[in-house]
């Protein structure tokens, strides 16, 4: 069997990373564009109050389904619909959502214990810090993180990313670099120092491999949405917890 040129090889992973990242670039364009104008319509009809939480929720929920739209549209001008494994929820499915949302907990909490040990901090997501007025806001954040971020974020970087990745790459350094990428991607929400918004990317992306293994594990990105939404449910949960106790 004739080997390719390893200039052809370097073409075809670039080309993958760089539709990779086009994904991405499009879904915040496209989040980017429809959030504050809608999230504005629904402010002047008075359905929420301005620069309260309600609005950061209302936000929260425009900017994740503008990723789902982007996914889809993606999907619909190239044609590739079986890019993204989709299947139905079984028993089966449903111990392993379990089981993988208490993994993901799992390792939050037990990054959180050693960075405590050794003194240094991952910072603060502005998604927890939204909540601190008024610990209603959790209550309406665990349904938006089940219904809008978990999928929004899934389908974006384990559908769509990762499995464009795998195409070319395999299994692991599609799984490792779509991570890397969902790590990277909430820096700007973090508020710390540079240090710090770098180490709570590093345990984003961590977190993002579990996921990733999951998805390549089953081939069912419905499983990956749904642990990532119970996982951020959970968070938020505590939060409001914390609070009222």
């Amino acid at each position: 069997m004739t080997r390719r040129p390893a200039i052809v090889e370097y073409g075809e992973h670039a080309w993958t990373l760089g539709q990779g990242l086009l994904v991405v670039f499009g879904a915040l364009l496209v989040s980017t564009a429809i959030t504050q104008p809608f999230t504005d319509l629904v402010v002047g009809a008075g359905l929420v109050a301005a620069d309260g939480w309600a609005e950061t929720v209302v936000r929260t929920v425009f900017q994740f389904v503008g990723f789902g739209a982007a996914v889809g549209g993606y999907l619909a001008i190239t044609d590739d619909w079986d890019l993204i494994g989709v299947g139905r929820l079984d028993v089966r499915g449903a111990a392993i959502v379990a089981a993988g949302t208490v993994v993901l907990l799992a390792i939050q909490f037990a990054a959180l214990f050693v960075f405590d040990q050794i003194g240094v901090s991952t910072g603060e997501n502005q998604a927890i810090l939204a909540g601190q007025s008024d610990p209603t806001y959790f209550l309406y954040m665990i349904a938006v993180s089940i219904l809008f971020v978990g999928p929004g974020e899934e389908l974006l970087f384990r559908g769509a990313v990762q499995g464009l990745f795998r195409r070319s790459w395999g299994p692991w350094p599609s799984i490792l670099a779509a991570s890397a990428i969902f790590g990277a991607i909430h820096v700007p929400a973090v508020v710390g120092a540079v240090g710090e918004a770098a180490l709570y990317a590093v345990v984003a992306a961590g977190l993002g491999c579990v996921l990733g293994y999951l998805y390549e594990r089953t081939d069912n990105v419905i499983l990956p949405c749904l642990v990532h939404g119970l996982y951020n449910g959970a968070i938020y949960a505590i939060q409001y917890v914390s609070q009222v106790a």
